[in-house]
């Protein structure tokens, strides 16, 4: 079974290289879904300059090149294709798709190394909102990509490493070790950091032995190195409960935070400077990658070591991609990061292409995550200003869907079974449902409506089909067909999840999870209409109409099922 957009576009290829000749082979036939028929093909008023004939010529041209389709071609207005698949072949299809074990998905060939850099929270604080955005786009890349067949390793570039932790180590001692870690085991983390720093700022002895425990740090000194296990141990338990509710894929196995590259940040200064790629520049070390200028038409400096020999976000990003190329053998890099740092990567890509740490044949993407906003418009913040703490965000997603079930008329036992889902689901979807790169509004009341573009319809529509088969006592494993097509609502959904195996390649190869999402919502709300034209189980309906709808449920289903669960959404049985 093949996407029918993907079926369109070859045999439109293939005309236009009959019809005009070979070097036309490859043009885009620029087809799209159409409200005149099934899709539309707008190449000929493309080529029409080109070939120096009349768009509508070229169109007709094309048309009678189009042998041996599973369809209808007419031309329409100045030059249009208008394109209507026969139902037999959209069946046929359809039951090709059902049969298939991985649904119309296909697998990568070859197979990638795919390294996902997302999430990546301050050890030295607790997690924010700021860190949901890149915590649930990245995983849901992780997830399509495994999915694929790419080999994907996950990169939880965690902050845990520099300065703050000579005193953040030094309040551990003082307040005692088992008070420090009941307290960052709680998600207490910036109140932590906030009494740690305050007693630095207005303590003279405080910030010597801060000052000198960095030193111990930093060479390995191994009491130091047992106190700052005592403090990371404690901080990823934290975060462990908050991927675990948040029901995200990374383990404490895809930690690699800063401080893995800490032993590699000398021979990264050394080896820049010894190839010239870094020069010294007013005492630091710089590398000016070209085509990089300040406000001031300068060469932008990309600093790898400070005037004062320190080390910055630089220095271990440059070692974190020769270590990705080198020793994970990475095809593509994925760092799911906040638009913000764009021009910080852009330098870091072109200053390790530079270096030749970076070859061509690997591919280094910035995916950009844009900023989460309030109602108000602006960063989503306390009411006081602060950081709202994401784990009290996730808590009170759950604590409204129960309440919102229990409006609805849902018993204890069932809201107790899905309220986590809904309110997880409320919460990634309506992240997964925009593009990454752009500026979302965090509204509690939209995200968990069960109308419009929202996770509870999507699952409330895989339940409503699981709900047919158990009225009925059917399988949906044993429901095969055959698939006939007789109501425009059946065929409108036999068409609609043709398209799942390229969505999702698309996903993977775009990182753009919105657009599976897109599908996943086009997808249910063809199926409302579809249940509300075409009875089912209901008396009356003869047995061959039913098992063909039935097939068409089952393979509905599967689509749904299985892009939420690529999304990392949950899907419930009931609801």
């Amino acid at each position: 079974m093949t996407d029918p957009q993907i079926v369109l576009t070859e045999r439109v290829q293939q005309a236009l290289a009959n019809a005009f000749g070979s070097e036309y082979a490859d043009a885009d036939p620029l087809i799209r879904p159409s409200q005149f028929a099934d899709f539309q093909a707008n190449v000929a008023m493309s080529l029409a300059k080109r070939l120096r004939r009349a768009p509508r010529e070229v169109a007709e041209t094309l048309k009678a090149a189009l042998s041996d389709f599973p369809g209808t071609v007419e031309v329409s207005g100045p030059g249009f294709l208008n394109i209507t698949l026969d139902d037999s072949w959209i069946a046929s299809e359809a039951a090709e798709m059902l049969a298939d074990a991985r649904t119309g998905v296909g697998t990568a060939a070859p197979s990638q190394t795919v390294v996902i850099d997302y999430s990546a929270p301050n050890a030295a604080k607790e997690m924010h909102v700021g860190h949901l955005r890149t915590t649930i786009v990245g995983d849901s890349l992780a997830r399509v990509h495994e999915h694929l067949g790419n080999h994907v390793v996950r990169q939880n570039h965690l902050g845990d490493w520099g300065t703050p932790f000579g005193m953040l180590i030094e309040h551990l001692l003082d307040i005692g070790e088992e008070a420090a870690i009941a307290q960052l085991e709680a998600g207490m983390g910036t109140e932590y950091y906030q009494a740690a720093r305050a007693k630095f700022d207005s303590d003279e002895t405080f910030k010597l032995r801060s000052r000198v425990r960095v030193t111990t740090l930093q060479s390995g000194d191994p009491e130091t190195m047992r106190l700052w296990h005592v403090f990371m141990d404690a901080t990823i338990r934290y975060f462990d409960k908050v991927y675990g509710l948040l029901g995200v894929t990374l383990t404490d196995a895809d930690i690699a935070g800063e401080s893995i590259y800490n032993p590699m940040l000398e021979k990264t200064c050394d080896d820049l400077q010894a190839a010239g790629v870094a020069v010294l520049s007013e005492g630091a070390l710089c590398v000016f990658p070209p085509g990089f200028t300040g406000s001031d038409d300068k060469p932008l400096p990309l600093i790898i070591r400070k005037s004062d020999g320190g080390y910055g976000y630089a220095t271990t990003d440059m070692a974190a991609v020769r270590y990705r190329v080198d020793d994970l053998k990475a095809d593509r890099v994925l760092y799911v990061v906040g638009a913000d740092q764009a021009l910080h990567f852009r330098m870091v890509f072109a200053a390790a292409r530079l270096a030749g740490w970076l070859p061509d044949t690997v591919s280094a993407e910035h995916v950009q995550i844009g900023m989460m906003l309030g109602k108000d418009g602006r960063r989503f913040k306390t009411r006081s200003g602060d950081s709202i703490k994401l784990m009290e965000l996730l808590q009170e997603a759950v604590d409204r869907a129960d309440a919102l079930l229990d409006e609805r008329g849902y018993d204890d036992a069932t809201r107790a079974e899905i309220a986590r889902a809904v309110g997880m689901g409320a919460v990634k979807y309506a992240d997964l449902s925009v593009s990454h790169d752009s500026e979302y509004v965090f509204d509690f009341d939209r995200m968990l409506a069960f109308t419009g573009n929202t996770a509870p319809y999507l699952q409330y529509a895989q339940a409503r089909i699981r709900s047919i088969f158990r009225k009925g006592d059917f399988d949906p494993a044993t429901a095969t067909g055959p698939i006939t097509l007789g109501h425009p609502a059946e065929r409108a959904l036999a068409l609609q999840v043709l398209g799942f195996g390229a969505v999702v390649e698309q996903v993977a190869a775009l990182s753009e999870p919105h657009r599976l999402a897109a599908f996943l919502y086009a997808t249910a709300t063809t199926f409302t209409a579809f249940v509300e034209n075409c009875p089912v189980i209901k008396e009356g309906v003869d047995a061959e109409t039913r098992a063909s709808r039935l097939a068409l449920c089952a393979l509905t289903l599967r689509v749904l099922h299985t892009g939420l669960d690529l999304l990392g959404v949950p899907v419930p049985d009931r609801m």
